[in-house]
């Protein structure tokens, strides 16, 4: 699978991400299955985080032949000092490893996260003293809010972001638009979450082809294309399927079409197209 360089963090990683969620809720034997065919793929990004149930816990033995050959990533949503202490210790215990090439402030949401990660005895307290101790090599955080993401990427020089990129977002709100800029200015890596996605579930929906997937991929296949390819042509560096290994395995087996046929005017009024289908519902 063709690597990219993410941002300014010396890492060269696979264009799709392996997401922990993928394990969680799984046999030990199925989570080793699904690991190894994403190694033999050519995947080499790993992300779980505490948040995922018993992803960690399954991730850890999986990954454990190949993780001196693979990036692994974790992220963490306390935000005070003494619980995301404890919260990363147990992750590195978890995933059997001594350390993170990235870890992440997740799901930066409100003005309460920033004030209380960012102040003092916050969580970012910690995370930079364990990147001075080499157990964190990168630094980056999540988000599904604009402001608050730039508000944080103000504070700190955070080398990656992991961020909604949808099709329906950006052509209907440029939702996500200032970000990227400042992004490519910044030369930070750009995780693309939400690309895969039509809209968020609705109520009625409980029997969802893809229960692990916490909103609803696109299941027709020209359009799933043009949504990737859309995500791809803002800059993103990597995809990050949502949940289930089924999802996974279709972007796997499609980004060398991908990146080889890349958006196009076609592609692009198929998107517009579809607007109205997703007109006055949520994404996320």
């Amino acid at each position: 699978m063709q690597k990219v360089n993410l941002g300014n963090t010396g890492l060269e990683i696979s264009r799709v991400v392996f997401g922990g969620i993928i394990v969680m809720n799984e046999t030990s034997e199925d989570s080793a299955r699904y690991v190894e065919y994403a190694i033999n793929k050519g995947v080499n990004y790993f992300d779980v985080a505490p948040g995922y149930k018993d992803a960690e816990s399954m991730l850890g033995p999986a990954l454990a032949p190949y993780r001196k050959d693979v990036y692994l990533a974790c992220k963490s949503m306390e935000r005070g000092s003494e619980k995301i202490k404890a919260e990363l210790d147990r992750s590195l215990k978890l995933l059997q490893t001594d350390y993170f090439d990235v870890y992440q402030l997740h799901e930066l949401t409100t003005q309460e996260d920033i004030d209380l990660a960012f102040a003092k005895g916050g969580s970012l307290e910690v995370l930079l003293k364990a990147k001075e101790e080499g157990i964190i090599r990168n630094l980056g955080f999540s988000a599904h809010n604009e402001d608050i993401a730039i508000q944080a990427m103000a504070y700190y020089d955070f080398k990656t972001v992991l961020f909604p990129i949808n099709w329906a977002l950006l052509l209907q709100k440029n939702f996500g638009r200032r970000l990227l800029s400042i992004c490519k200015y910044k030369n930070m890596g750009i995780l693309a979450m939400k690309s895969l996605i039509e809209r968020n579930w609705r109520s009625e929906e409980e029997n969802k082809r893809y229960p692990k997937s916490w909103c609803k991929p696109i299941y027709d296949e020209e359009w799933a294309m043009a949504a990737l390819k859309y995500a791809l042509a803002t800059g993103a560096d990597t995809l990050v399927p949502p949940g289930n290994f089924e999802n996974f395995k279709f972007v796997v087996e499609r980004i060398d079409e991908l990146l080889a046929n890349p958006l196009n005017d076609q592609d692009i009024a198929l998107l517009q197209g579809k607007l109205a289908q997703v007109e006055g519902e949520l994404i996320f």
